[in-house]
């Protein structure tokens, strides 16, 4: 096994083709599927741990590791990151997304402090290691969080933006970053949506494309209506979907409303 430490952060790389196979224990919450041919081919959090006291998604764990499934010439590849000393991962899977164009997928995860609370973590493939290229700043205080929206053109301009929801329990704020291959500068914040629930397993909504209109689609702060959201000649744009509802975020993803 061989090892690299990037942005202070651990990052190691298991070789064989054994490593491909599907993820089996430890794992913790939802393996991300990337679509196309992208390099990163999937990639999930495991090593669960109880050091952190928060149980926002119900469950007492944790995860103190990212794993990323890495496609190669020779095959495939396992590379590994870890939090890092006085971290873990607080997140119900990782999101595959190319933010800066130029063809290698970064992965957004929910990398958090246990003393200054979460913040937004970029990893990509950089050599052979899963390396840190950016984040956002911590909340700064323990047990708080962001719930991440995912990665899309929201304003229309041909780049790829990174969305979250600052303290979807408290602010209810969305967040929107742009990520230029080497740091994340914030362009927008719309208050009043959220997209978590306190003890829900999921993270609800995400990025839509519907007539060629990228909209993100979250709730609204009272969680009672389902919200479509882009930014036009820099202000935001938000247009009520329909009430909440069992399914209704599903519907929204696939273009109702």
């Amino acid at each position: 096994m061989w090892y690299a430490v990037a942005a202070g952060l651990l990052a190691c790389l298991a070789t064989g083709a054994a490593a491909c196979n599907a993820p089996r224990a430890a794992v913790v919450g939802e393996v991300a599927v990337a679509g196309g041919s992208a390099l990163v081919t999937r990639a999930w959090y495991a090593d669960p741990t109880t050091d952190y006291d928060h149980a926002i998604f119900g469950r007492a764990t944790t995860a103190q590791v990212l794993r990323a499934e890495v496609a190669g010439a020779d095959g495939c590849l396992i590379l590994t990151a870890a939090a890092g000393d006085g971290h873990v991962f607080e997140d119900t899977a990782p999101r595959i997304v190319d933010l800066d164009g130029d063809g290698r997928a970064e992965v957004i995860a929910v990398r958090t402090s246990l003393t200054q609370g979460a913040q937004l973590a970029l990893y990509g493939v950089r050599g052979d290691a899963l390396a840190v290229l950016a984040t956002t700043p911590y909340i700064g205080q323990a047990r708080r969080w962001l719930a991440p929206v995912g990665g899309g053109d929201i304003d229309g301009d041909g780049r790829i933006e990174v969305a979250y929801i600052d303290r979807p329990h408290l602010d209810r704020v969305m967040r929107v970053w742009r990520f230029d291959g080497a740091a994340l500068t914030e362009v927008y914040r719309i208050p009043g949506l959220t997209n978590h629930r306190i003890g829900d397993p999921v993270i609800s909504g995400g990025f839509r494309t519907c007539g060629g209109v990228t909209e993100t689609v979250t709730a609204d702060a009272g969680w009672t209506r389902v919200m479509a959201t882009r930014i036009v000649g820099g202000r935001a744009v938000m247009r009520d979907l329909g009430p909440m509802g069992q399914g209704a975020f599903a519907a929204a993803l696939r273009c109702g409303g």
